[in-house]
């Protein structure tokens, strides 16, 4: 057990001679818990280099050994889900003294990343999409004769999503071979490990009931009535003792719980299970942030970490965050109207509900990896007259297009979406928020707002609860500005702000860009403008601001295709504009993970380069 984040790299012969997985298969069982060992005290000294996730990856240390002990990787592929907990794959598959550069410029990616090793045999980053993906390499793989083997990694979290069952009711209606292995960290069912529960999943795990079974089904397989008073016997076995039979009757093998933390249980059935024929299942109960105390006493709260700061570092004192903003503003809202029904999909604490949970409990609703469910569950609520609020991340709201499109817009239904986490954000493509201005308001009836400070944020999110119709306030993730207005500030429905009188150029912004755009615009005696919304477009602001400038640049950390720049070209062909245009915001690429700030100033978004690429648009029309 480990009790603190170790801040020197920890002594590690056994692990520093596995490179790649090969070298981990030379190994005795009783090698194996060395480097269990030294696996575990290796991946919290990297955390706390570098920051990230590692609750999750603490917790199947031991699975992750025993799938490259068992399998043949990277010819047999696994498939992880979300990619949370793949920083101990990334170690034993030759990636070890990289891990230092995790999230850093051309360094290794937060997940798993085809680009970045012959390992990662899928990228992913949002969750749920390891068995649909694995599903798809083993029908390949069938239709090839290529004879090697499929493992798809999925949470219990990641099973709460549609996509998971969707896929596995498809999975066991086909006769891919396919292993899918449900990393089970729940504390609820953790008492289903031992006893007769533990006995039962070694005998479905054992090749002795493995061997029968499979040389059973084509006996049968000529005797349907036996067949099936057969299959029947086998469910309410394991219906008595285990929670299988609902994947059994999906068309797939169940077998468990077992410890996902007895290394030689693990791979025993992993052993036994690999060559068994059509898709399987087998469900491991874990301990997120296994091996670390104050882990496995807070998973929740553990989940990820910053880097260690190892010198002290001078700071005012700490501003809240927009999304504390919003946690206290749907508080106070709460109180006030008991029509407020609050949702998000398994983003409490990110989102700041947690007060509102524990106060408005019944008003509460954290409806679990289902983005698609969030929102049409909204869409319920407020058919029968109540105010729902859902609280989601713009990478997340990605997942819910179709829901947002068809039950709540087409339905002109009073929701208001609260979008955290807009631009970019370290982990990198997989979590920046950066296509919400160019999906969303294309959609009619649809209301799209964009704070730039504190004061907008809740002064939005009063108007867009009030508003008749669904709302979308979008800000970003970090501490606010501290330069919002004391003073409670009027918003009118497609109404912008100019902030900064000047000549010549007249500045555009929408949301958090406004600080840089003010930086830019007071070094080129420029107009700067809030724009507050990016749909309904403030058109008769645009109009005037177009009559008295002759060169319009708009500034916004969404991707420039159709975004909130393009609305604005938009409005200025209408009026005939023949004026200087220059849009700047995420250009047509995705940004790699990095500091925020670099991050920003790659897409070409801090104030040096905004003021250069401005300074350049005007040089290369002046001659």
């Amino acid at each position: 057990m480990f009790y603190t984040i170790p801040t020197e790299r920890p002594h590690t012969p056994l692990l520093d001679t596995v490179i790649v997985p090969s070298d981990l298969r030379q190994l005795s069982l009783a090698e194996l818990d060395q480097l269990v060992d030294e696996l575990r005290h290796f991946l919290l000294y990297t955390v706390g280099q570098t920051g990230g996730h590692f609750g999750a990856g603490l917790g199947v240390v031991e699975l992750t050994v025993a799938l490259h002990y068992c399998f043949d990787t990277p010819d047999d592929h696994l498939i992880w889900d979300v990619g949370h907990q793949t920083y101990p794959h990334k170690i034993l598959t030759g990636r070890r003294e990289q891990m230092g550069s995790l999230r850093r410029k051309d360094g290794l990616a937060p997940f798993p990343s085809r680009d970045e090793s012959p390992f990662d045999t899928f990228g992913v980053g949002h969750s749920s999409t390891s068995i649909s993906a694995g599903l798809g390499m083993a029908l390949a793989k069938k239709a090839q004769g290529n004879p090697s083997k499929t493992v798809a990694v999925i949470g219990d979290g990641a099973m709460t999503a549609g996509m998971a069952f969707e896929a596995l009711n498809h999975a066991g209606s086909l006769d891919a071979d396919m292993l899918v292995i449900l990393n089970d960290n729940a504390m609820s069912i953790s008492e289903n490990v031992g006893g007769l529960a533990s006995y039962f999943a070694r005998i479905l795990s054992s090749r002795f009931y493995l061997n029968v079974r499979q040389g059973g089904k084509k006996i049968l397989s000529h005797l349907p009535s036996a067949q099936n008073f057969a299959r029947k016997t086998e469910e309410h076995m394991k219906g008595m003792v285990v929670p299988g039979t609902l994947f059994d009757e999906l068309g797939l093998n169940y077998i468990g719980p077992i410890d996902g933390h007895d290394l030689r249980a693990l791979v025993s059935a992993l052993t036994n299970i690999k060559d068994q024929r059509g898709p399987q299942f087998l469900h491991l109960v874990t301990q997120k942030g296994k091996g670390f105390e104050p882990a496995e006493a807070a998973p929740i709260g553990t989940h990820s970490m910053s880097k260690i700061e190892t010198t002290p570092v001078g700071r005012n004192e700490k501003l809240p965050s927009y999304s504390n903003i919003f946690g206290q503003w749907v508080c106070d809202k709460a109180q006030a109207d008991a029509r407020l029904m609050a949702i998000t999909p398994a983003m409490r604490e990110g989102s700041d509900l947690v007060a509102f949970s524990e106060r408005f409990a019944d008003r509460y609703f954290d409806v679990a990896i289902a983005e698609q469910h969030a929102v049409t569950l909204a869409a319920g609520l407020a058919c029968e007259g109540m105010k729902p609020v859902v609280a989601i991340y713009s990478t997340f709201l990605q997942r819910a297009y179709d829901q947002l499109v068809h039950d709540i817009a087409i339905q002109n239904l009073d929701v208001l979406f609260a979008i955290d986490r807009a631009g970019l954000l370290e982990d990198g493509p997989t979590h920046s928020g950066v296509f919400d201005y160019s999906f969303l308001r294309c959609i009619p009836n649809i209301v799209l707002m964009a704070p730039s400070d504190e004061s907008e944020l809740k002064a939005m999110l009063e108007f867009g609860y009030d508003h008749s119709g669904p709302a979308c306030v979008r800000y970003p993730r970090g501490a606010i500005t501290g330069e919002g207005s004391e003073t409670p500030i009027e918003i009118e429905l497609g109404r912008g702000t100019i902030r900064r009188s000047g000549s010549e150029i007249a500045i555009l912004v929408f949301g958090s860009m406004l600080t840089t755009g003010r930086t830019v615009a007071e070094q080129l005696n420029a107009t700067l403008v809030d724009m507050r919304f990016v749909k309904p477009l403030d058109e008769a602001l645009i109009k005037h601001l177009a009559s008295q400038h002759d060169f319009v640049v708009t500034l916004e950390e969404n991707a420039i295709q159709g975004g909130a720049g393009s609305a604005v070209n938009e409005s200025l062909a209408r009026t005939g504009y023949r004026g200087l245009v220059l849009n700047l915001g995420i250009p047509d690429e995705f940004i790699q993970p990095e500091k925020p700030a670099e991050m920003i100033k790659a897409a070409g978004l801090d104030a040096t380069s905004i003021l250069q690429q401005i300074l350049d648009h005007q040089a290369a029309f002046d001659n």
